[in-house]
């Protein structure tokens, strides 16, 4: 069965490769990606999905279905880019396309072309009566600023999934295992009253001055926060450009994170009162609203462990002398930074393999799969797959795209996200999730053992990040 998907993820290869580079070349931010969305559902279509389209409401969100009854499976796929990231491919220097221009610097239009690539071999195998079920591919939009996923986890849309597979570029093949902090986006306008800064400032209202703040109070407010927490901002408007006007208008965009939803609602009503505070001081006032916010993620290690056998099991890229001067090259482009792998610091089996394996850490392409350790580390970043992984049982792993400590939302990333170091490991991803999504319908066993872990991790209850009436919207 696994050899017949692989067949037909390769037979498909020349249809996955050019969606992905398509999806390089427009490189449209969050809430945006219309011509990806077309080229998305086109395909499907052509290939017999039933599709829906504006999912949740959203424009951008689709879903591409094929199959009848249980077990149903899901397939997550994203396809937005990032702003300031436009570069050349294949460049081994900083050389933007379109100066200021946007980029797929976290490798989504490859994530998005595996995950169809494999719902496609999924579906081949049902039309073929070598599989029972259902297979859903579900385009996610806004993953990097406005959390599509958790707008569709709002509205209960991977409630009746019996589990949930989704993958992510990176410089490693390797199981992702632990969670990651919870994130509230939040956007912050001050308004006072414009004056002559010299004339007559006194009776202005400076609404600058209750931004800046608001931010030196949250300093204060950051030795107070609880383990695992942090906050990002910035300055989203600073009433003009003229010093010598009392600005009347100011803005500020925060990220309040922390170990879980509940955590973070709590620090965020701390920021909240902070701000009121500073518009006090200033005799100005203040609104917020909320932009958008993730989840912390909950570990399936029965999915997991299914990820990592696919992982060994199916066949590793092999690599050209070209690709791998280039990636050596690319690599030569950016500080030196650790050895590969999450668990690879804290765990002395685990580094002594990627020692061997990477010749010091000196090899630029990672052309193995990493140890999977059944552990529970914690990200500080956030992802709204979390929020997922409150509806249904949910796994995801990660396949080499780039060079080996290449940094994530860099140019490098984008670089090198239209090479054949990408092509390849988007389709070994591609495999992996086919076959995972195989033995899931086919093992029953493995499908209730997955749902018995989710039963105790879930058994809080998802507490949505944000709230009932909140629209998705671009930035």
């Amino acid at each position: 069965m696994k050899q017949a998907l692989y067949h037909i993820i390769d037979t498909k290869a020349d249809l996955l490769t050019s969606l992905s580079d398509k999806i390089w070349d427009y490189a449209e931010l969050s809430l945006l990606e219309y011509k990806s969305t077309a080229a998305y559902v086109q395909i499907l279509r052509e290939e017999g999905f039933t599709v829906e389209e504006n999912l949740c409401g959203i424009p951008t969100a689709f879903s591409g279905s094929f199959g009848s009854g249980s077990p149903r499976i899901g397939i997550l796929g994203e396809y937005d880019a990032l702003s300031g990231l436009s570069q050349k491919a294949g460049a081994t220097e900083y050389s933007p396309l379109t100066e200021g221009g946007c980029g797929q610097g976290c490798g989504h239009n490859l994530l998005g072309a595996a995950s169809l690539g494999a719902a496609i071999a999924i579906k081949e195998a049902i039309a073929a009566g070598q599989l029972s079920g259902t297979v859903i591919f579900y385009g996610c939009p806004g993953e990097e600023g406005c959390a599509g996923k958790t707008f569709m986890a709002r509205d209960g849309l991977f409630r009746d999934l019996d589990a949930a597979l989704t993958w992510h570029p990176g410089d490693t093949n390797e199981v992702t295992v632990g969670t990651n902090a919870a994130c509230i986006q939040m956007a912050y306008s001050f308004q006072g009253r414009a004056a002559h800064a010299a004339g007559n400032p006194w009776t202005g209202r400076s609404a600058l001055d209750a931004a800046e703040l608001m931010n030196i109070g949250v300093q204060f407010l950051r030795e107070h926060m609880p383990p695992k927490s942090s906050i990002h901002y910035s300055i989203s408007d600073t009433g003009g450009l003229s010093p010598n006007v009392v600005q009347p208008t100011a803005g500020l965009i925060y990220m309040v994170r922390s170990a879980n939803v509940r955590a973070a609602k709590a620090l965020l009503e701390r920021v909240n009162n902070i701000a009121k505070g500073a518009a006090q001081m200033t005799d100005t006032t203040v609104s917020w609203r909320q932009i958008d916010g993730t989840s912390d993620t909950l570990s399936n290690t029965v999915l997991e462990a299914l990820l990592y056998k696919n992982l060994q099991e199916a066949p590793l890229p092999v690599y050209t002398e070209e690709e791998v001067a280039y990636a050596a090259a690319l690599k030569a482009t950016f500080p030196e930074s650790r050895l590969p792998g999450d668990l690879t610091e804290d765990n002395p089996q685990v580094k002594q393999f990627v020692l061997e394996k990477t010749q010091g850490g000196t090899r630029p392409l990672n052309d193995f799969v990493m140890p999977y350790v059944s552990a529970s580390p914690f990200s500080p970043g956030s992802t709204d797959v979390g929020d997922v992984s409150w509806l249904t049982p949910t796994a995801q792993f990660n396949a080499v795209t780039i060079p080996s400590g290449t940094p994530g939302h860099s140019w490098q990333t984008v670089s090198c996200g239209r090479t054949g170091i990408a092509h390849k490991g988007m389709l070994y991803a591609a495999k992996v999730l086919a076959a995972s999504v195989s033995e899931l319908m086919t093992d029953e066993a493995l499908l209730a053992k997955a749902r018995a872990e989710f039963t105790v991790t879930a058994a809080q209850g998802y507490d949505c990040p944000i709230p009932p009436d909140l629209i998705a919207a671009p930035q």
